[in-house]
């Protein structure tokens, strides 16, 4: 059995992929700094800032997959992601271990249509423009065959055991559940894509597992066509009991949040995303895979069953 290593093992992504690796009957290393023991998993403690501790994590690994989610901070970022990119890419060559990149899509910036693998990067934002620096030094690695890889792309995201890292968890089940309204970020009335956390997972792992993923970048799985925010919300009140209203948080809302948030003062400048149609093409993987996402109105119902069921 190969060996899988999950560098930020206690994130939402890293949470749905344990299960699916578990029934693969995988051997698992869970690394984070503070790792959560799962019955029939390792574990090891490590800063993916420090390089003797990555190699270490990743020696003796077959799979490695990048799930590390840092603070939402472009400062943060700016420090940080440079440098674990450069850990995790040298110390998987140096351990002749093949590496899966759990990406966003931040590095499109605005786009008209939709958005597939061959959509140039344009970042608008300075997190946009951060995560094209760090998949460009993966690519370069890529293209020269220094290192087997394969870059996966995902949007923003729900699902069960879903809520701190996911808008829609928060501002939609969460709010729901304890009878608030539910908000919106932008524009309820364009089409925005998300991806549903366990086909995320079972993608990633197809990807992991087949030899002709790598060298290649890959959008995980998307519902085509995308609902509107008002449509998704609908679905989400359906199955949560609640009334369906739908409160939108404008721009200039975020902006003044901003003065005394800092979360929403990051969220600010990510709202391209929010307030113009962004539709996510999934079809690469989907084809080559023969892969179909779940439907909206099952993984709403799925997701709105667990956030009633863990009150």
């Amino acid at each position: 059995m190969a060996l899988h290593t999950l560098l930020g093992a206690n994130g939402t992504i890293a949470t749905e992929l344990v299960p699916v690796l578990l029934a693969n009957k995988e051997n698992i290393r869970l690394v984070s700094r503070n790792p959560k023991a799962v019955a029939g998993a390792e574990t090891m403690a490590a800063d993916v800032l420090n390089y003797q501790q990555v190699l270490k994590a990743v020696n003796g690994s077959d799979i490695v997959y990048l799930l590390v989610g840092l603070e939402y901070n472009i400062h943060v970022w700016r420090k940080s992601w440079p440098v674990i990119m450069r850990n995790v890419i040298e110390a998987c060559k140096a351990c002749k271990a093949k590496l899966v990149f759990f990406d966003n899509a931040y590095m499109y910036g605005r786009v008209d249509g939709k958005i597939t693998e061959e959509t140039p990067f344009k970042p608008i934002s300075k997190k946009g423009a951060l995560r094209a620096e760090i998949d460009q030094m993966l690519l370069d690695e890529m293209n020269a065959g220094r290192i087997k890889a394969a870059i996966a792309k995902a949007v923003d995201f729900y699902g069960p055991r879903c809520i701190d890292k996911s808008a829609t968890g928060l501002m939609v089940f969460e709010r729901m559940k304890n009878g608030k309204t539910a908000q919106w970020l932008g524009n309820a009335n364009v089409p925005r894509s998300f991806n549903y956390t366990p086909d995320a997972a079972k993608a990633l792992y197809m990807l992991a597992t087949s030899e002709k993923a790598y060298g290649q970048t890959w959008h995980l799985p998307a519902v085509s066509p995308a609902l509107t925010g008002k449509q998704f919300v609908d679905l989400a009140a359906k199955y949560m009991k609640a009334k369906n209203n739908v409160q939108v948080v404008p721009k200039w809302l975020l902006s003044v949040s901003g003065l005394f948030n800092r979360f929403m003062k990051e969220m600010n400048e990510m709202m391209c995303q929010n307030d113009y149609p962004f539709e996510f093409d999934s079809s690469k993987f989907q084809k080559a895979f023969a892969f179909t996402p779940t439907s909206y109105e099952q993984a709403i119902k799925e997701t709105a069953e667990w956030f009633l069921d863990n009150g």
